[in-house]
């Protein structure tokens, strides 16, 4: 098998100059480029990344660490970032975190071993100072859902506050006025925003928060299932719930159901993330659109242009959520409740 310096030895050019020519680089002649290609072809060689890293200083690998490798959510973030990046000649690196410090550090410096050109990062355990100290280093970095303001225009988030908001008061628009809330865990930045959210609704509409109507999910649909029992068994009247994942929703819906509650004339729910299971539980979940997939495909963009010099692409740092209604969520009638 032909190698580069057999390449580089039959045209009479340098290495760097052979990698020049295979990554495009204005920076070669014409008449040396068409020697070094009637070389590769002579010889049958193909090009391999590593060759083509030489004159760049690019491994065209970018790292991606996201908390969980499991879910529909991280399937269509980590699907959007790879296809993207696929396109553009680039491959990815990736790792998982797990929401722990240790194990967020520990998947950063395996990512930047692996000779990364930049990384994009879903992390959540690890202090802002730590990615403002990260940033400040040789190696570009870009979070999704997370927002520092000293880091902002490496920021791809989502308006949590507002989605949350717009969950809620669609309930309230429809009449419902004893509202049950199941949040994410309260330490993420996005299961607080999103409460924050439903907070501001509340206090908008005049409605009186019930502290004993709150329960902590994990954003898993069993702690939806084990947090739905525990608002049930509290024997407090509540026609309408807020989910803050569409995950937690579906652990709700099936445990409402089992209790016997009729959907969503008896209680209506609504979700957050617009995953594709939305569209196929029953009832089909009202939810909030989170754009993962493309936020996933903006902070490739990100590296593209910031990284590899293509200039022509426009960035969006902030998305905006959006209200997704279908049939998990109707009009408050007090003819049908049984509380």
């Amino acid at each position: 098998m032909a190698t580069i310096y057999q390449v580089s030895e039959l045209a009479g050019v340098s290495l760097a100059t052979v990698s020049r020519v295979m990554n495009n680089s204005p920076r070669v002649s014409d008449t040396t480029r068409t020697k070094v290609l009637a070389a590769m072809e002579q010889l049958g060689y193909r090009p391999n990344s590593i060759a083509q890293s030489l004159a760049s200083n690019r491994s065209n690998s970018v790292g991606i660490l996201v908390s969980e490798l499991h879910g529909p959510f991280y399937g269509e973030m980590l699907s959007g970032i790879e296809n993207e990046c696929r396109a553009a000649g680039k491959h990815v690196i990736i790792a998982a975190g797990h929401s722990e410090e240790a194990s967020e550090i520990d998947g950063i410096e395996f990512l930047i071993s692996r000779s990364c050109d930049a990384l994009i990062l879903h992390v959540e355990a690890v202090s802002d100072d730590y990615l403002i100290k990260l940033a400040e280093g040789k190696l570009p970095i870009v979070l999704i859902n997370r927002y520092i303001p000293q880091l902002a225009a490496n920021c791809i988030c989502l308006n949590n506050e507002l989605g949350g908001y717009l969950a809620t008061r669609q309930l309230l628009q429809q009449g419902h006025r004893q509202l049950a809330y199941i949040a994410g865990p309260m330490w993420k930045s996005d299961a607080k925003d999103r409460y924050a959210g439903h907070l501001r609704a509340m206090a908008e509409y005049g409605v009186k928060v019930n502290p004993a109507l709150f329960a902590e999910g994990d954003f898993q649909d069993s702690s939806g299932s084990r947090c739905m029992q525990q608002l049930l068994d509290s024997g407090l009247a509540f026609t309408a719930l807020v989910c803050a994942n569409d995950e937690m929703a579906a652990g709700a819906i099936e445990t409402a159901r089992q209790r016997g509650l009729n959907l969503p004339q008896q209680l209506s729910i609504v979700g957050f993330d617009n995953l594709i299971l939305a569209r196929y539980i029953h009832p089909k979940l009202t939810t909030i659109d989170y754009p993962i997939g493309e936020m996933g495909r903006m902070a490739a963009r990100w590296v593209l242009k910031n990284i590899y010099q293509q200039q022509t692409i426009r960035l969006k740092n902030v998305f905006e959520p959006a209200l997704i209604c279908r049939e998990s969520a109707c009009h408050f009638d007090a003819a049908n409740q049984t509380a």
